[in-house]
């Protein structure tokens, strides 16, 4: 059957008529300003509390070993008694609260204006602790926070519904936090949605590039880390840099599997007093990050941008031990609990390897090289840990100029995934599983609660109890009756519990006796 060319005229009109679907549009494009305002906001902050920071550490360095651990533990009270959800990056967030199993009650635990707000704050409050964290994938959090509130405003059945909006502001955070709209849109596709539907995807992308732009109208249309000088590059170079890509894949790896077996909880001492006394333990967290600053002289303090910049002007004085120190400061700090994210961390630490390697060539190659390994190992080190290859070179590509290098970033981020693959799950997507699994109505068990391992499967109640109303199919464990109302999806839920007293899972009915 022969299709018919589209009526212009009759399309026209048809867009026309229906003055609701226009209202629709301008109130997403609307919030979407109003998103990349609180990303613009969140950086303006971040940037104040950290400069606070440096002026503290440079007048007294030794008193960091105070402000740090203390600032620590009040922001990790803080986040479990009155904001749980925001705890952590807050990728993981947004990608658990667009799994088909969430209620729109467990959804507004994991985005909302509420945790927009407490988002910010808190995370200024670990920027001016000095941890080792970044504001980018927060800031996905937070503009995810304010583009689902735009469902208030929409008709009922509109085309951009609550999988949609939080599609748009996750992607939205990502291109006003990195000043990167084209990484903004790949994120999209690559993390949250993996699809787009036809129906809607021109007002995402639009809402995404409105929010970019919202940022470079107030930073102005510049690079994060300017433009880098690529030599012409020749065989001699093919080395160095499959060296780099290796590396970063090894160590993503590692990094990534470190993080998400710390954050999902081990049958270990460590673990159980993590999960026993969340708050001193950030404590403890927050001294390590303290003592580490101060050995590498302040460097290891903060989201590592500097001693990006650095590195690529040839004017970084970095220890050998910088990359190892960098990567411990930031798991100690992602397993304190704070907000915060490791987007910045990553790229500062991938930037370290690509930095060393150079220094191993010596002579006149370490200095014609080293820009371009830099880049190399950020994009490696960052698709390595967040195993999502596609946006991290188009992320480091934007942030440095490098169009140049698109050729070689692509393939440096694809190797270190690849690699990483080996060693590791994908970050993100095991600890929004985690959360998911946590957030959702769960059958009562008759194993111990505090088992963290995630292969552990949650045992169905008996079909008996069940059968006879003595027990609902979504009854919580009798002594969950006491935890808070709120449910903590970034840290072990049964924080407050010890482990060895654990009351019977299940109201129901006694066991038969072993035969």
């Amino acid at each position: 059957m022969r299709q018919r060319e589209p009526d212009f005229f009759q399309n026209l009109q048809d867009e026309f008529s229906d003055l609701r679907a226009w209202v629709d549009r301008s109130v997403v494009l609307a919030y979407a300003v109003v998103a990349g305002l609180f990303v613009v906001a969140f950086t303006w902050l971040s940037e104040a509390a950290f400069e606070l920071f440096k002026h503290l550490h440079g007048r007294a360095p030794w008193a960091v070993l105070v402000w740090t651990p203390c600032l620590t533990a009040l922001i990790v009270w803080c986040t479990r008694r009155f904001a749980p959800g925001a705890g952590g990056s807050g990728i993981p967030q947004v990608m658990a609260a667009l799994d088909p199993g969430i209620t729109p009650g467990m959804r507004a635990g994991l985005v909302s204006l509420r945790l927009t707000f407490a988002k910010i704050v808190l995370g200024v409050a670990g920027l001016l602790a000095g941890l080792s964290a970044g504001r980018e994938g927060p800031s996905v959090q937070v503009a995810a926070g304010v583009m689902h509130d735009a469902r208030r405003w929409l008709r009922p059945g509109s085309a951009m519904g609550e999988h949609a909006l939080l599609v748009a502001g996750g992607a939205a955070g990502m291109a006003a936090a990195f000043n990167a709209p084209l990484a903004g849109v790949v994120f999209a596709i690559e993390e949250l949605s993996k699809k787009m539907e036809s129906r809607n995807n021109g007002l995402i992308i639009a809402a995404i590039v409105v929010a970019g732009l919202v940022a470079i109208s107030v930073f102005g249309n510049l690079t994060y880390f300017g433009s880098i000088e690529v030599p012409r590059l020749s065989w001699q170079a093919f080395w160095p840099g499959l060296l780099v890509a290796l590396v970063c894949g090894v160590l993503g790896g590692l990094f990534s599997r470190l993080l998400a077996a710390s954050l999902q909880g081990l049958p270990d001492r460590v673990s159980a007093y993590r999960r026993r006394y969340p708050v001193r333990f950030a404590a403890v967290a927050g001294m390590g990050v303290a003592v580490i600053g101060l050995v590498t002289g302040g460097a290891t303090f903060g989201a590592g941008a500097e001693q990006v910049r650095l590195m690529l002007a040839g004017e970084a004085e970095t220890s050998p031990l910088y990359v190892l120190l960098k990567l411990v400061a930031t798991w100690l700090t992602s397993w304190s609990g704070v907000p915060g994210g490791i987007f910045a961390p990553s790229l500062s630490i991938g930037g370290g390897i690509g930095h060393d390697i150079a220094m191993l060539l010596g002579g006149d190659n370490a200095r014609l090289l080293a820009p371009s390994l830099i880049a190399l190992g950020m994009a490696g080190f960052l698709a390595a840990t967040t195993q999502a290859p596609l946006t991290s070179f188009i992320i480091v590509m934007e942030m440095i100029n490098g169009r140049s290098m698109v050729l070689s970033l692509m393939a440096s981020a694809m190797l270190a995934s690849l690699v990483a693959r080996l060693i590791s799950r994908p970050l993100y997507s095991a600890l929004a599983g985690m959360m998911v699994r946590k957030l959702r109505p769960r059958a009562a068990t008759t194993a111990a609660p505090d088992s963290d391992l995630p292969s552990e499967p949650a045992r169905q109640p008996e079909p008996d109890a069940q059968r006879s109303g003595t027990a609902p199919p979504h009854a919580e464990p009798a002594a969950e009756a006491t935890a808070p109302p709120q449910a903590d999806p970034q840290l072990d839920p049964d924080t407050d519990r010890p482990p060895e007293a654990e009351p019977p899972s299940e109201p129901g009915p006694l066991p038969a006796p072993p035969r």
